[in-house]
């Protein structure tokens, strides 16, 4: 029985999260290591963007603790298949939390692309909205063109609730676009954008 998903998508990564992050100007980004990172920092590097260097299936742990820290703010997680299938735990708890103001955009081209580009489980039967929904989060819904942007954005702008939604993109590589490695760099930025000192 052949179990690969027959689905996987034709957006361009690059383009969906440059048109994201343009209709989503205020919200706080958390990025999943590896591609994710490099497509936020090609669209726009920007003091608001947390970029989670080496911290495989942390993405929406670490947002939902912003979510909590900042309730009256929009958090947006742009991460990947792979990363958000190694952090599953952390939707119970963002669903357990009840919050409002918590995004994940999982960009899916159904491979672990840092590690060789081998199937990830999205492309063995894993549906993440389907995890979502069972974890109790609002929303959560696929999206296979670019009109998600617009539907994506509405949640974020709008912080009406917790939600996933499963982008599948090409299994293309694309050329790296590396920002700062300094994880003390990048916290005393994201802090400063928030009003608090560095320490």
């Amino acid at each position: 029985m052949n179990l690969i998903n027959s689905h996987q998508g034709d957006i361009d990564r690059r383009v969906f999260v440059k048109e994201l992050m343009a209709a989503c100007p205020d919200a706080l980004i958390v990025t999943g290591l590896g591609s994710p990172s490099y497509d936020v920092f090609a669209a726009e590097d920007r003091d608001q963007n947390f970029y989670l260097w080496g911290a495989m299936g942390g993405a929406a742990a670490l947002a939902l603790g912003l979510a909590l820290a900042q309730p009256k703010k929009s958090v947006l997680v742009i991460t990947g298949d792979g990363e958000q299938l190694m952090g599953l735990g952390s939707l119970a708890s963002i669903g357990a939390q009840k919050i409002k103001n918590l995004s994940i955009v999982v960009l899916d081209n159904g491979h672990y692309a840092e590690t060789g580009m081998q199937l990830s489980h999205t492309s063995l039967g894993t549906d993440l909205v389907g995890v979502a929904q069972a974890c109790s989060l609002d929303w959560g819904f696929q999206v296979r063109d670019m009109s998600g942007v617009a539907q994506i954005a509405q949640h974020v702008n709008a912080r009406n609730g917790s939600g996933l939604a499963n982008v599948f993109i090409k299994a293309e590589e694309y050329p790296k676009a590396l920002p700062a490695r300094d994880g003390v760099y990048i916290k005393n930025r994201f802090r400063a954008a928030l009003g608090y000192k560095p320490f």
